[in-house]
Formats: C-alpha cells, structure tokens, sequence
C-alpha cells in the first residue's frame, strides 16, 4: 500500500536541539534530513518529541513542507536522562494519541528510534493495530561494553531494547556491523533486520566552497594544514587520541608541526561544568600542544561545510559509533577520513582510498596515518576526490526511496502484535 502519512518518534531529543549538546548528534540530523526530504516527496510527517522547555511551541513547521514536530508533555518540561523520561512514557503515548484523534489522524506507519522512542511505538501498536518500523541508532548492550563507568541504567535499556525486537516488524540497521551485533547480542532474526545507512545533503555538504576561502573564512593560514573533529565532547570519542598523537607527531615529524593546526569542534569550551572537555583542555597543556589546538565550540549543519572544507583531514577515534555520520558529512565534502575500525566507521571510510583505518586508541598508529597524509597532498587530493564520489551514494534522495519501499512492505504484511 503507498504510503501517505508518518508517524516518525523521537521522543528523548528534538531534531530541531541545537547541536553539540550531551544527546544530540547524528540522530538528530538523521531524523531532520529524512523527514525533509520525505515531505519534498509529498509525505505528511509528523515528528512526535517531548516538550523540554516551556519555550518550546505545541507544534513548530520550520523542518520542510508537509513536516511538523510536535512536542507532548512527558513530565516536567525540563532537559531529563532517558532513564527519567522512561518513568513518563505512558504519558506521552497517552498524549500522542489524543493528539491524532483531536486532528482527526490516521498513519500509515510508525517510524521510531532510540530505545524509548520504540516503548511509545508498540503501545500506539497495541492501541491503533499500526505496524511499526524501529531504529536502534545506539545498542545498550555496546555502550556497557564500553562506557564501564557510563551512569544509566543499562538493563532496563537492554530489556526494553530486547522487548522492541519482539514487537517491532522490521528493524533498521545502519550497517551490517549493527546487524552483526543485533543477531549476536540480542539473537535477533536476520530476516527482522533490514540494512539501510542514514544519508547526506549532498547539497550542503559538497566540493563547491574552495578550501582557501574556507581557511580565510576561519582565520586559517592559507598555507596551514588543519586537522578536524567534529562531534559530541565525551569519552568514547576518544579525543585525548588526537591530542596524543599530535605529542607523538611532535617528537617523530616536528616538521610537520609548522604549519599545522587542530581544531575540535563540539561542545561548550566554556562551561566549567563539562568534565570531559575541562580534561582534553587541561591534556592539551599538559601535552605541550595547545599552542596547535583550538576549542571552537559546537557549530549548527549550516556552519559545518566550512569547517569541513578547510580540513586536510577529518578525525574521528571513537571507541564505537552505530554509523559515523560526521564521516560522511566530511566525505560528501571531499575530505579523507582517519577513523577507528569500528562500528560503521570500518564499513563508511575504505581504508586506504578515501582515508584510514587504526585501531582505537591507539596514538602512534593515528599519529603515522596523519603524517602519510600531510606528507603526501597529491595523495590527499586523490582520497578526497574518491571519498566525494562514493559519499553521492548516500544521498537522501536514495535513502529516502530505500526506506520508503521497506514501510510499504511492512504496512502489507499481517500484523505482528505487540
């Protein structure tokens, strides 16, 4: 059946937040981008979020044509945890459901992400027999893995997760890397699974602003070479790697150093609450490489093609990402990518033809790739080129048309209950 109306959930984060926050990131920009680009389609979809702050309105239409998100009440309307909003999740699903018959509503399909988002899918389930298809974004079971000392409760997170692969009729997974760990993990079925890669707005992220009008745009010697992060400032992306090999790069290529510079955008350099950025400040110094870093602050999607096409090189160590989309903002852009064999990172970034590949945490390894990289431009150029053409893959367009026939299916099939 053709599908007309979505209801997409995100309920622990507004894909209008402003970036750079503690949950905000490439879900964020996911659920924005593919919600605007279904609504040129001719799609009416509704993004359903709980209300955060009393500043926020009933229902805000800036996304796109044929777009709305509309934020519920769920609680105090106050930045919680996802472990505080689960307390309030009935409320929002009663909430939502007043909503669609006040508008006179009906779906055609759910579209849910993150843990929480996919509790409120299957009771709409159970209340309106509407199919429903999940995406995970970020595993429970991965984070325990590797956030040892992360503060949440990682197994009401898991037996909600585990439960949603029960109620859910298909699921979407980023890479065969998440499929890997559903199936492995949470003994999914492989036929539940379907892998689709979020996309790109090959509009604004492409070759077409020059890198010296970047550079002079950021205040950048034309002749500098910039390294670049981008992202959440928190542990497992592994910032201090960076800071680490510039230390190694110091002693093996000093050279190199002259005209070099790194710049970390995310976060708030300012805010003396924000620990982990206080500890790559304080590393830096103590590392006797400030004088290469800048702290820049987190930067809203408009803001970001400059950065990228300033770069020589974009960086991202992360101990696990579910895909990596700051990777393929920088690809579509025309800059390599040094990533940790991770997540989906080891199947975004081609190892060796649109960047590289180290292991994770490992400083010497990230240090050797950036000295191939800025010792070689002809190189550079090459992996800049190819990581551009293969990012047209990803562009929403096709995304869009991948996800589209998959709600289709779903809504054709015999209801699974939840």
């Amino acid at each position: 059946m053709p599908i007309q109306r979505i209801a997409l959930l995100s309920v622990h984060t507004s894909p209008l937040a402003p970036m750079g926050g503690a949950k905000t990131g490439g879900m964020n920009v996911y659920i924005r981008e593919l919600s605007r680009e279904l609504g040129r389609q001719g799609l009416s979809v509704d993004i359903f979020t709980r209300r955060s702050s009393r500043m926020e309105p009933a229902v805000d239409a800036s996304i796109g044509e044929n777009v709305r998100v509309i934020y519920l009440e769920a609680g105090p309307p106050q930045p919680l945890s996802p472990d505080e909003q689960y307390d309030y999740l009935s409320e929002f699903s009663a909430n939502l459901m007043a909503f669609a018959t006040l508008e006179n509503l009906r779906y055609d399909i759910v579209y849910s992400h993150y843990w929480l988002s996919g509790w409120v899918a299957a009771k709409l389930k159970e209340a309106w027999g509407i199919r429903f298809v999940h995406m995970f974004h970020t595993l429970g079971h991965m984070k325990k893995r590797i956030e040892v000392n992360a503060f949440y409760q990682p197994d009401r997170r898991i037996m909600t997760e585990m439960n949603i692969l029960q109620w859910a009729d298909r699921v979407v997974a980023a890479t065969p890397a998440e499929q890997a760990q559903l199936r492995w993990l949470y003994r999914a079925g492989r036929r539940q699974i379907v892998v689709i890669p979020p996309g790109v707005n090959t509009e604004r992220f492409n070759k077409v602003i020059c890198r010296k009008d970047a550079r002079e745009t950021l205040g950048l010697n034309l002749e500098s070479n910039l390294l670049l992060f981008v992202g959440r400032i928190e542990p497992l992306k592994a910032v201090d790697t960076i800071l680490e090999a510039l230390q190694v790069l110091r002693d093996k290529a000093p050279s190199l150093l002259r005209n070099l510079h790194f710049m970390i955008v995310g976060g708030d350099p300012k805010s003396s609450r924000d620990r982990e950025m206080n500890r790559l400040q304080d590393l830096s110094i103590k590392l006797g490489i400030n004088q290469l870093v800048s702290f820049v602050g987190a930067k809203e999607q408009t803001e970001l093609p400059k950065y990228y096409a300033a770069a020589t090189a974009v960086i991202m160590p992360s101990d696990y990402e579910s895909f990596g989309m700051v990777a393929l903002e920088a690809m579509s852009s025309g800059t390599p990518v040094i990533a940790s064999r991770v997540g989906g990172l080891q199947f975004l970034v081609r190892d060796q033809e649109t960047g590289f590949h180290i292991p994770a945490r490992e400083s010497i390894s990230l240090a050797e790739c950036i000295i191939e990289l800025l010792s070689d431009a002809s190189r550079t150029k090459d992996m800049g080129l190819a990581a551009a053409r293969i990012a047209q893959e990803y562009a929403w367009s096709r995304i869009a048309e991948r996800l589209l026939q998959v709600f289709e299916d779903v809504a054709c099939q015999k209801l699974k209950r939840a």
